[in-house]
C-alpha cells in the first residue's frame, strides 16, 4: 500500500501544486471582474484572482513538465483551477462568503476535476483515484493549517 500511495500522489501532484499555488502567488484583480450574478451575489468573489489563476496553471505545468508529463501535468492543473473555480461559484449560491467552508466541496471538487480533466489521456489507477479521494481532505485540511499559521489564509 505504501507504494500505491506514493505513486498516487506523484500522478496528482501537478493538481495539488496548483491548487496550493494561489495562496502564495495569487492577490491582485478578481477573476470575476467584480462581476455579479442574476442572483445578486458575485460571480466568485475577490479569493479567484487572475495572478492566481496564472501561478496555479503556471506552478502545476513546470510540475508536470519536471515529471516528464507536460501533457497530463497541464490537464490536472487546468481541471483543478476549474473544479475549485466552480466550487466558488457554487458556494457563492449558496451564500457562503469568499473564504468560508465548504466541507467535501473544498477538499474533493478541486481533485474530482483536475482527474477528470486528465482521464481521456492518463487516466489515474483506479485504486489510486481510490487513495487520493481519501487522503486528499485529510492533506487539504492539514495544509490549509499549516497555510494559517504561516500567514498565508484566514483561519480554519
Amino acid at each position: 500500500m505504501p507504494a500505491a500511495l506514493i505513486e498516487a500522489l506523484w500522478y496528482v501532484l501537478p493538481a495539488y501544486v496548483a491548487n496550493a499555488a494561489p495562496v502564495i502567488f495569487g492577490g491582485g484583480r478578481p477573476l470575476d471582474g467584480g462581476r455579479y450574478w442574476v442572483d445578486g451575489r458575485r460571480l466568485l468573489g475577490d479569493h479567484k484572482t487572475v495572478r492566481g489563476l496564472i501561478s496555479g496553471l503556471s506552478a502545476g505545468l513546470i510540475t508536470g513538465v519536471l515529471q516528464g508529463r507536460t501533457l497530463s501535468g497541464l490537464l490536472l492543473s487546468v481541471g483543478t483551477m476549474v473544479g475549485d473555480s466552480l466550487g466558488s461559484f457554487l458556494k457563492r449560491r449558496a451564500g457562503i462568503e469568499p473564504g468560508g467552508q465548504a466541507p467535501i466541496l473544498d477538499q474533493e471538487g478541486f481533485l474530482l476535476f483536475a482527474l477528470a480533466f486528465a482521464a481521456p489521456i492518463d487516466p489515474p489507477e483506479p485504486l489510486h483515484a481510490l487513495i487520493l479521494v481519501i487522503v486528499t481532505p485529510i492533506l487539504h485540511l492539514a495544509s490549509n493549517a499549516v497555510a494559517s499559521l504561516l500567514g498565508l489564509k484566514g483561519g480554519l
